[in-house]
């Protein structure tokens, strides 16, 4: 399926758009592929731009299949619906409709232009800008708790430093360079002192290193103070142009963040460990969560849970 490729395309190149969302484009005609696109970096070509200039005379009467529905306000570049029209698409197919209030719509407007416009709102499709989505919706960073624990659900292991193996270490690396944030609680940071930066993985950008809690912060720590109400914090960080947020904090924290329903997406890696005693990473709550697109996969000797408390 064509959306599968236009899928592909913005997957090999995530993030390239940063801060706008990557989005890819394919055209075919006459069952051919005839122009392929993705987001160039800011400022550049949207998808759809891209794919329609490779196809060139070929898109008119041809079908486009997008992974989020084409923009319809004049911001960087035009919008692209104008583009689409231009350019005599019969058909348009996207993966996800925009959330962006200033750009959504654009659906609606190739149908009144005589564009047959079909919505498959595809769960992939979501997931690829995630942050971005929750970022522009909800006016707040799109949230991630990362925790490594025990079979038994316990964050520390008696007598040794780690939980889970090198890879999974490793991997946590590798999210904290594709994220604008990364926030611990204060307990943390006066009993680990962590630097929370991206080590030995390739880095575009260091993120933010955040302590929530009361102050003040240790001598010498390199970490921003965070102590206001959790939400209020939040709106003020998104204002700032923090997207995403990796939160590495104890079950204190974690448990907050839960509680005030400012979490998105749970990363537990879970070691083949029964550590038989400690805390658990997540305390007492008043009510169950459910959580949705739970998956399992290895990484090295543990196994990482991924689930979302709010799908994108």
């Amino acid at each position: 399926m064509s959306l599968d490729r236009a899928l592909e395309l913005a997957a090999a190149v995530a993030g390239i758009a940063y801060p706008n969302p990557t989005v890819g484009a394919v055209v075919v005609a006459d069952g051919a592929v005839v122009g392929e696109g993705v987001t160039e970096p800011y400022g550049g070509r949207h998808g759809e731009i891209a794919a329609l200039a490779m196809a060139g005379d070929r898109a008119r009467g041809a079908t486009l299949y997008v992974t989020m529905e084409p923009c319809a306000h004049h911001g960087k570049t035009p919008p692209c619906v104008d583009a689409i029209v231009a350019a005599g698409v019969a058909r348009v197919v996207a993966g996800c409709l925009d959330p962006n209030p200033e750009a959504a719509g654009g659906l609606e407007l190739l149908r009144g232009a005589g564009v047959a416009a079909e919505l498959v709102d595809r769960f992939a499709a979501r997931r690829q800008n995630e942050a971005w989505r929750t970022w522009k919706a909800s006016a707040r960073p799109f949230v991630t708790y990362k925790v490594a624990t025990t079979l038994d659900g316990r964050v520390t292991v008696p007598g040794s430093r780690w939980v889970t193996g090198e890879e999974s270490r490793r991997l946590v690396h590798e999210l904290r360079a594709a994220s604008d944030a990364v926030a611990v609680g204060m307990g943390t940071v006066r009993d680990d002192a962590p630097r929370l930066d991206a080590r030995d993985v390739p880095v575009v950008r260091q993120p933010r290193r955040l302590a929530f809690g009361r102050g003040p912060l240790p001598p010498g720590s390199d970490l921003e103070l965070r102590s206001g109400p959790l939400a209020a914090e939040l709106d003020a960080l998104a204002a700032d142009g923090v997207q995403s947020m990796l939160l590495e904090g104890g079950p204190t924290l974690a448990t907050a963040f839960l509680k005030a329903d400012l979490i998105d997406k749970l990363l537990v890696f879970v070691a083949p460990t029964l550590a038989g005693q400690g805390r658990r990473f997540l305390d007492e709550l008043s009510e169950s969560r459910s959580v949705s697109h739970l998956k399992a996969r290895p990484i090295g000797g543990d196994v990482l849970l991924e689930a979302y408390v709010h799908a994108p």
